[in-house]
């Protein structure tokens, strides 16, 4: 097997680290190695802050609508090459086929959703107290912004974080995680090759404590993104704290899913089901936590069971319909073994799974825990694989009081077929989004941001766009 041997995107141009250090990408799902990326160094990382800022006036000075263009040209770049870049998710990430390939075309439409952004973002004009003078609120653009991306959906992020970035003016780094950096090589050679002009986006690889730091840090960058775990956000946050810049964060979630006695169980388990094993648990606003009103329970639990044991895992690459693929790498794997085994060992019952996979690659069951008591920590720390807890309740409010009790607050979820319920839990549930009789998926033109230790700022709409600009005042006193 052949391994590639990549390189960085720097000032329209792609170009070999100043080192001699190379990280090595594995396919998830076999263990091996298929490509090499450099391990930069702070010098090459202030080589891309540096062609972002020659780049960025330009770049601000043409028109929001033909900004808009060139996003469309990325677009259509990503859509002529879908096959290619669902192959190199699955290799490296080990997304099912289907997944992978949603999130190539999603990719391509949000580029184009944000570049229709171009024609309708606007300032204001506000009323003065004083005769003959006009306040405008002009939004502008921040400058040089950078993108620090996680391995769970590492293309969509390359797009959430520079669409919106560009189609306002700014210029972008992005540091893809060291994990799954080939596809954001890839959307590099897009952009490359529809011509986007130089230093606009550049792409550097290597480690967050080096690449990262240097990104939150250089005091040329205006505004620093981040989408990780919290102990990263924290790190993100000190780095910036130097400068006093903008931070935007989307880190950890514990999203609480609440089935009521008069839900639809059918639809209710199947939405749960394909919340929890979609990208084999590893997504942030996955349903991680189900509460269960106790008069239902045996009837929730048994379809539940039944349809835990007919999710589907395996190669994504040798098999098309599979619910899921292999976990992101051994630490990751090791880390959902040692949740599930805790959870076990604070008295838990272990209904499917609970173990990794025999053979090559980094599978671990799909696991259902019953049994699990709100103050276990299966409850309440993240476990990133595909492990769902359950436990009860009597009434909504105690319901929401556990789902609340938490240091997140991403995502959440109720499941009734009451409007007064479902209205209730909205007014109380402490969260950045919740979802009723329906899957944990957010849509481009709504807003993905959390509370408490999820975040900060926020992703996607109009609210997105908006983290990407400031506000220039200007009072213009007149004679009439």
């Amino acid at each position: 097997m052949t391994i590639k041997q990549q390189k960085m995107y720097i000032d329209g141009q792609f170009v070999d680290h100043r080192g001699d250090k190379w990280i090595e990408v594995l396919n998830p799902s076999t263990e091996e190695v298929i490509s090499r990326v450099p391990d930069a160094g702070v010098e090459d990382v202030r080589s891309a802050i540096d062609a972002a800022e020659r780049a960025q006036e330009a770049w601000e000075e043409l028109p929001a609508q033909e900004r808009g263009v060139w996003l469309h040209k990325i677009a259509a770049g990503i859509r002529a090459r879908e096959k290619a870049l669902t192959d190199i998710i699955i290799a490296e990430g080990g997304k099912t086929r289907a997944l992978a390939n949603t999130e190539v075309l999603f990719t391509a439409d949000y580029l184009d959703y944000m570049a229709e952004w171009a024609r309708r973002y606007e300032g204001e004009i506000v009323q003065s107290d004083r005769r003959d003078e006009n306040i405008f609120v002009f939004k502008k653009a921040i400058g040089v912004t950078t993108g620090i991306l996680p391995w769970n959906f590492p293309f969509f992020l390359v797009a959430r974080k520079a669409a919106p970035a560009l189609v306002t003016g700014n210029t972008i780094v992005v540091k893809p995680s060291q994990l799954t950096p080939n596809n954001a090589i890839a959307f590099a050679e897009i952009v490359h090759e529809v011509g986007l002009p130089k230093g606009v986006f550049n792409l550097v690889t290597g480690r967050g404590s080096v690449v990262g730091n240097e990104l939150a840090s250089n005091p040329k960058v205006g505004m620093v993104s981040l989408t990780g775990s919290v102990s990263a956000g924290e790190q993100t946050m000190a780095a910036a704290a130097k400068n006093i810049i903008k931070v935007s964060l989307e880190l950890g979630g514990k999203a609480p899913a609440i089935v009521m006695a008069d839900a639809d169980l059918d639809l209710a388990v199947k939405a749960i089901v394909a919340s929890r094993v979609i990208n084999t648990g590893q997504v942030c606003n996955c349903a991680e936590r189900v509460y269960v009103q106790d008069s239902i329970k045996d009837a929730f639990l048994n379809r539940l069971t039944e349809a835990f044991k007919q999710v589907t895992f395996g190669n994504p690459a040798e098999k098309d319909a599979l619910d899921m693929g292999p976990l992101i790498d051994e630490v990751s794997l090791q880390g959902v073994q040692e949740k599930v085994d805790r959870a076990v060992s604070q008295g838990a019952t272990l209904v499917t799974g609970g173990k990794r996979a025999e053979g090559k690659g980094f599978f671990f069951q799909p696991t259902l825990l019953v049994d699990v008591r709100h103050e276990m920590d299966i409850m309440h720390e993240e476990t990133f694989g595909p492990v769902l807890p359950v436990t009860t309740f009597s009434t909504l409010d105690e319901a929401v009081n556990m789902a609340n009790d938490c240091e997140f607050g991403l995502t959440s979820s109720i499941y009734t077929t009451n409007l007064n319920t479902a209205m209730a839990a909205i007014k109380k549930l402490k969260f950045g989004e919740t979802y009723i009789n329906r899957e944990n998926f957010e849509a481009m033109q709504g807003f993905h941001a959390g509370w408490r230790k999820s975040g900060i700022g926020g992703a996607d709409g109009r609210h997105g766009l908006e983290e990407y600009l400031q506000t220039h005042v200007v009072y213009l006193q007149y004679q009439s």
